[in-house]
C-alpha cells in the first residue's frame, strides 16, 4: 500500500514534464541570433528571447581609447525587437534591463557578440588589436561609463556676447555732410 501513493507522484511528474514541453512554438523564443544592422555591418545583433519573435536588439560598440586596442563598449540598454522570426525584424523602444542580462547568461548569444564585436573593431581600428571583455551579467557589474569633458571649442557662446560682437563689427551708419 505504501508504495501505490509513490508511483502515482512519480507518474503525475512524468506527466506534467510531458505537458510541460508540448507548449507550441509560437508560444516559446527560438533563441534565434542573428546580426541586425544598425548604421553600418557588424554593429548590432538581434536575439529572439521571447514568443512570436520578440526579443531584443543589442546595439555593439567599441572603445579604441586605449591606444592600439579595441575592445567591446557594453551598452546594456537593448531595443525591443519585433519580428524577429521574420523576414524584415525591426527595433523600437527599450526592452528590459534583466532581459539583457538574461541573454548575457547564454554561451551562444556571447559567441555571436564576439564574432561581431571583432569584426566591428577590424572595420573601425584595423591597426588595433582586438581584445575581448566579458559583457555585464548583473546590474552591479555595470561600469557608469564617463563621458570626456566638454572643452571650451564644443561650448556655444553667449548669445548677448555674440550680438555685440556682430554690432561692433557692422559698418558705422553714413555720417550727414557739414552745409558748405
Amino acid at each position: 500500500m505504501s508504495r501505490l501513493p509513490h508511483r502515482f507522484s512519480v507518474i503525475g511528474l512524468g506527466a506534467l514534464l510531458l505537458l510541460s514541453g508540448c507548449t507550441p512554438a509560437h508560444q516559446r523564443p527560438s533563441w534565434r541570433i542573428f546580426p541586425l544592422q544598425r548604421h553600418q555591418p557588424h554593429d548590432g545583433l538581434a536575439v529572439v528571447n521571447q514568443p512570436d519573435g520578440y526579443g531584443l536588439h543589442i546595439w555593439l560598440e567599441t572603445d579604441t581609447r586605449e591606444s592600439g586596442v579595441c575592445r567591446p563598449r557594453w551598452l546594456i540598454d537593448a531595443t525591443r525587437l519585433f519580428n524577429g522570426n521574420g523576414s524584415a525584424p525591426f527595433s523600437s523602444s527599450l526592452a528590459t534591463r534583466p532581459e539583457f542580462f538574461a541573454a548575457m547568461d547564454r554561451r551562444d548569444v556571447r559567441h555571436a557578440l564576439g564574432r561581431e564585436l571583432e569584426a566591428l573593431c577590424k572595420a573601425r581600428a584595423p591597426r588595433s588589436r582586438w581584445e575581448w571583455l566579458e559583457p555585464p551579467r548583473r546590474p552591479e557589474e555595470v561600469k557608469k561609463e564617463s563621458l570626456p569633458m566638454l572643452q571650451e571649442k564644443d561650448l556655444l557662446s553667449d548669445p548677448e556676447e555674440v550680438r555685440q560682437q556682430e554690432e561692433s563689427l557692422a559698418p558705422i551708419p553714413p555720417q550727414e555732410e557739414p552745409p558748405r
